[in-house]
């Protein structure tokens, strides 16, 4: 049973049903559509959100989609730790998760959510949500976000199948960016991964690491994930497993 929640208004459709194929132990999931028009500023304060000085001049539709992401990320901190917190943001902009845990937030297209997660059981969480790209859309960005052998795999695969395919391997490389960059600290692109695996029947997605980002994670490591998929978005995690826990993909 979903619990109600004191949304701001804009805000609705609350979610916490976990949406992929395959629960990730300790990690909990929230997400909220949203109307960036129908949202306010005095929302902010009168959820406890601070504005952050960088976005007091922003658009109508940033704010909303900073404040639908922090009332996600809140409420699955409140349900990890025992207690409401908001990340902050770090001087990258990424969010700040407080001392313990790990997580992610993304938006897109009057949609928010956030994941979070104990430290001790995951080293990173990258969550990721795009909506489906037009074939020709794909097809013009295709060069910068597939590596050669993601190509010559979406051209072995059905027409009408291509252009999700670009948009997976985008989406996933935005969900392993968020779950890396807190543990390598250093920027990587489209290029310095590619997917490896790919199980549509199951919703499982494996990418390699090309590119050596640290001691840690050196090239050819993989790292595991899930998609799922429908008319309106492509929603990726990433998730990285403490060495002590079993692989995520399990």
């Amino acid at each position: 049973m979903q619990e109600a929640l004191d949304l701001p208004p804009g805000c609705q459709d609350w979610r916490q049903t976990w949406p992929w194929p395959h629960a990730l132990p300790h990690v909990v999931w929230r997400g909220v559509t949203f109307t960036a028009d129908a949202m306010c500023e005095a929302a902010f304060a009168e959820h406890g959100i601070a504005l952050p000085t960088g976005l007091g001049s922003a658009v109508a539709k940033r704010r909303a989609e900073f404040l639908a992401g922090r009332l996600c990320a809140r409420d699955a901190l409140r349900a990890v730790m025992g207690r409401a917190e908001v990340p902050g943001v770090a001087e990258t902009r990424a969010p700040c998760w407080p001392a313990g845990t790990v997580g992610s937030i993304t938006h897109s297209a009057g949609f928010a959510a956030a994941l979070a997660a104990p430290a001790r059981h995951w080293q990173g969480l990258g969550l990721d949500a795009e909506p489906p790209m037009p074939a020709a859309r794909a097809t013009r960005l295709a060069p910068q976000i597939l590596t050669p052998r993601e190509r010559d795999w979406r051209d072995r695969l059905p027409a009408e199948a291509q252009a999700l395919f670009t948009t997976l391997a985008f989406s996933c490389k935005e969900s392993l960016f968020k779950a890396l960059f807190p543990l390598v600290q250093r920027r990587f692109y489209f290029q310095d991964a590619e997917l490896a695996d790919w199980q549509p029947e199951e919703g499982r997605v494996t990418l390699r690491l090309l590119t050596t980002l640290a001691p840690d994670w050196p090239a050819d490591t993989p790292c595991h994930g899930q998609y799922v998929a429908d008319p309106r978005r492509l929603l990726s995690v990433i998730a990285l497993p403490q060495a002590h826990e079993p692989p995520a993909h399990s």
